[in-house]
């Protein structure tokens, strides 16, 4: 039981507790990058203007008939479909020397998440894993596997409609980026960021006609080493498959 009170903390709001104990911003250290450097892979650009494949802009309804989908159609997605959810979930629409304003909300504008995407029925994508670059809204390819799909239900611990989809959204949380300014007191902030990012990826997908789940249960360790993550510095905290249903 002591196990399960220790795991709670992190649930807990505890910037009191750390009163002497300075993160590295008091202390005069650097920042950390805001985003990923590109690992130079072949690029695709990406469109953000989106009249043309909006269905729906009735927030209010996208909000009643909001459900998460574990069952998806073959049909593919369209390349501006995709743009349009990862500029609504990770999109830089304003960067300075030391933030990235985005699409969603992040404490201490820190935004520590990488977006990373298992690519199968995309309209003139490769299949293949892929980086989303959001300081110019574009994806990198970082490799082609004829395997994914098999590999993805490993990850995802059976769950089957996560590799079945026409693409998984997994993303990738750098810490040092929300530590570097709140310490100790980083988890519990940074646990709550992933939750606004993928509410904006089911929004999204109503307004579009494309369904998502939300994924916490997935093998850390095998996940982490199939996107070449270190485990440490970056590794997966989520994932949701997108599809049309």
């Amino acid at each position: 039981m002591l196990y399960k009170q220790d795991r709670k903390e992190i649930l807990k709001a505890d910037f009191d507790q750390w009163g002497d104990v300075k993160p590295d911003k008091m202390d005069g250290i650097p920042a950390p990058p805001l985003l990923k450097a590109p690992m130079g892979g072949e690029k695709v650009d990406l469109v953000k203007e989106f009249d043309n494949i909006v269905l729906s802009n009735d927030f209010l309804n996208i909000l009643e008939q909001r459900k998460s989908y574990r069952k998806f159609t073959e049909r593919s997605l369209s390349l501006d479909e995709l743009a349009y959810l990862l500029w609504y979930t990770q999109g830089i629409k304003k960067i300075t020397d030391s933030y990235t304003f985005r699409t969603v909300p992040s404490g201490g504008i820190r935004h520590p998440f990488e977006t990373y995407l298992m690519i199968n029925y995309v309209d003139g994508i490769v299949p293949g894993i892929y980086h989303y670059l959001p300081e110019d809204h574009s994806l990198e390819l970082l490799f082609e596997d004829e395997d994914r799909i098999e590999k993805m239900k490993i990850a995802a611990r059976n769950q089957k409609y996560v590799a079945d989809c026409a693409v998984t959204f997994i993303w990738s949380c750098v810490p040092y980026r929300t530590e570097w300014r709140y310490h100790m007191s980083s988890y519990k902030t940074i646990l709550l960021d992933a939750g606004h990012v993928c509410q904006n990826l089911y929004l999204a997908c109503g307004a579009i006609g494309c369904g998502t789940v939300a994924i916490g249960n997935y093998d850390q360790k095998y996940l982490d080493e199939y996107l070449g993550l270190d485990g440490d510095d970056e590794f997966v905290i989520y994932m949701a498959p997108v599809g049309k249903v």
